[in-house]
């Protein structure tokens, strides 16, 4: 009998487990095609089955907490790719833009609650609870638009970084207003806490990771290593969450601890299949939540809700951003990313409401906001780009210099300076010829000029920049973006613009380079036929196959493959 019901709650796991990959099998791909991204469509395929929507999965709370690790690998992930050098430059933005937006962004909304009759322990966990925003969903649009290390991208990060650690205080902020003891001093504990218990993780990892991945690497066994590299993820995670801090917070920390390892790519590598797919479970579990029935009952109210928290958390942080020295249009870029209120604000009001804070009826109302103004991420994020392209104007990013082209002189214009941009721009200085690159990431401009290349601040895609940069006489212009959307869309705007220039522009495979052809491109360069063609060179050299045979057979192939 009992081995009968195991069966029974098997069978309907795996049913979940098939309806929700049918689900973002079928929803991803649409919303993607649509140009909405593949966080809305996770949100959509989680609300339609849910148990608001056709009803086909009724446990949210299971899949949420299966969910949350899709968190915590997108966190480590982040922490591995995130040098503790760079960290510590971030610093002043992470305790200074991240704790005062914390601060602020609390206790403004606290003085609303309390304005609308809410006691002032309950206005205190709102406040506080709604100020937090999503690392989930905004680390994600970083990543996925391949943003996360511009400048906007590092400031959103910090202040996210920050809210994690804001989390403990937080929790411990909870209990306290449940028993009624003094607050300063349980937080005063719970920061020293916290404080002493990072130092021991970060001590511990310092040591332990490396040999242990060592150890493990020399048994030449890859399933085994993958093993490993999850075990430190989680083990690490596990150790915070036993000590009161976050999931996230200990996998961030076991990818910085990680950053400088030999091991960290194929560690990278081997993470990412789970980060994917439990990343996806967490949106569809965040649509699942959504309660439409509530929402059919509430909801010119509830509406007001979500749109007010949109903008008080969007003008808020676009004010501090400007006064930590942030450029306008990048703050907007920050402020609408990171309206939204975040996953840690359903485990705040759960303790609270549990703890008697907070009122049945409110956590439902609140959890659903927060639900909301998450799927309204994608869509508050497109708007900031929207309004960081029409705010970059000539004062702040058309500061390019020609003094170093004769006036009338042919050149080339390379539109951004990453590593394609780079070597192109080195091979034309090594030849003499005039050239100028530009890129909107700030840090590989300043990186590049030091180098000594002629590489500036700027948009490619703004005709102002264009003409600042003299296209008007340049002989050719070179696209090395490497995202497929933008390249695109940046030959467009080209080849209307300056119908009679030639561009030349790197694709990614041949539909990548299809596309650039039919915006108008000159000639795509598609990178991966042209390094399999050298690879494939060198491989005919090694078997003896004679140089002039070899050579005809990949011309043949590269004829073939660009028609």
């Amino acid at each position: 009998m009992h081995c009968g019901r195991c069966g029974m709650t098997e069978s309907h796991y795996l049913t979940d487990i098939l309806v929700l990959l049918a689900a973002a099998i079928v929803a991803v791909p649409v919303f993607r095609r649509l140009g909405l991204g593949s966080v809305l469509g996770y949100l959509a395929a989680g609300a339609i089955v849910g148990p608001w929507g056709f009803g086909f999965i009724d446990r949210i709370e299971e899949v949420r907490h299966i969910a949350e690790f899709g968190v915590v690998f997108l966190l480590f992930i982040i922490g591995i790719e995130l040098k503790p050098a760079r960290l510590w430059d971030m610093r002043h933005m992470v305790f200074g833009l991240g704790a005062t937006q914390v601060l602020v962004t609390g206790l403004v909304i606290c003085g609303l609650a309390l304005m609308y009759g809410q006691p002032l322990r309950t206005a205190i966990i709102i406040g506080f609870g709604l100020a937090l925003s999503s690392t989930a969903f905004g680390l994600q649009i970083l990543t996925e638009r391949g943003t996360i290390t511009e400048s906007h991208g590092r400031t959103a990060f910090s202040v996210l970084l920050f809210q994690d650690l804001a989390v403990v205080p937080l929790l411990t902020l909870v209990s306290l207003l449940a028993v009624k003891t003094p607050l300063l001093e349980g937080l005063e504990f719970a920061l020293l806490e916290a404080v002493l218990i990072i130092l021991f993780v970060i001590l511990v990892g310092r040591y332990l990771l490396s040999p242990m991945l060592r150890l493990v690497a020399v048994s030449r066994t890859a399933e085994v290593f993958t093993a490993a590299a999850v075990f430190a993820v989680l083990g690490t995670a596990w150790l915070m969450e036993e000590a009161g801090l976050s999931l996230a917070l200990g996998a961030f920390l076991a990818g910085l601890m990680m950053a400088e390892s030999s091991y960290r790519h194929q560690v990278v590598a081997d993470i990412q299949p789970f980060r994917g797919i439990l990343l996806g479970l967490f949106f569809m579990g965040v649509g699942m939540s959504i309660d439409f029935g509530l929402l059919g009952r509430h909801g010119v109210e509830i509406a007001a809700l979500v749109l007010a928290l949109l903008l008080i958390k969007s003008a808020i942080l676009w004010l501090l951003c400007r006064l930590m020295g942030v450029a306008p249009a990048d703050s907007a870029r920050v402020a609408l990313l990171l309206s939204q209120s975040g996953e840690f604000g359903f485990v705040i009001f759960g303790l609270a409401t549990i703890s008697g804070i907070l009122a049945d009826h409110y956590f439902h109302i609140l959890t659903l906001v927060i639900a909301l103004t998450m799927a309204m991420t994608p869509l508050m994020a497109s708007l900031g780009e929207y309004i960081y392209r029409r705010m970059s104007s000539k004062t702040e990013r058309c500061d390019i210099s020609t003094d170093h082209i004769e006036p009338g002189q042919p050149h080339v214009i390379i539109a951004g300076f990453g590593r394609v941009g780079r070597r192109v721009s080195r091979i034309l200085q090594a030849m003499n010829v005039p050239y100028l690159a530009i890129d909107s990431n700030a840090d590989s401009v300043l990186d590049g000029r030091q180098d000594g290349y002629a590489v500036f601040y700027g948009d490619a895609s703004q005709v102002d920049v264009l003409k600042a940069a003299g296209a008007g006489q340049a002989s050719a212009i070179v696209c090395t973006l490497d995202r497929v959307r933008p390249a695109v869309n940046l030959v467009r705007i080209l080849r209307q613009q300056y119908p009679d220039i030639t561009i030349h522009a790197r694709g990614r495979d041949r539909k990548h380079c299809e596309q650039l052809l039919k915006a108008g491109a000159t000639r795509a360069i598609s990178e991966t036929l042209e390094s399999s063609m050298q690879i494939g060179a060198a491989v005919l050299d090694t078997m003896g196959i004679l140089e002039e045979d070899a050579a005809a057979l990949i011309e043949s192939i590269r004829m073939e493959y660009y028609g």
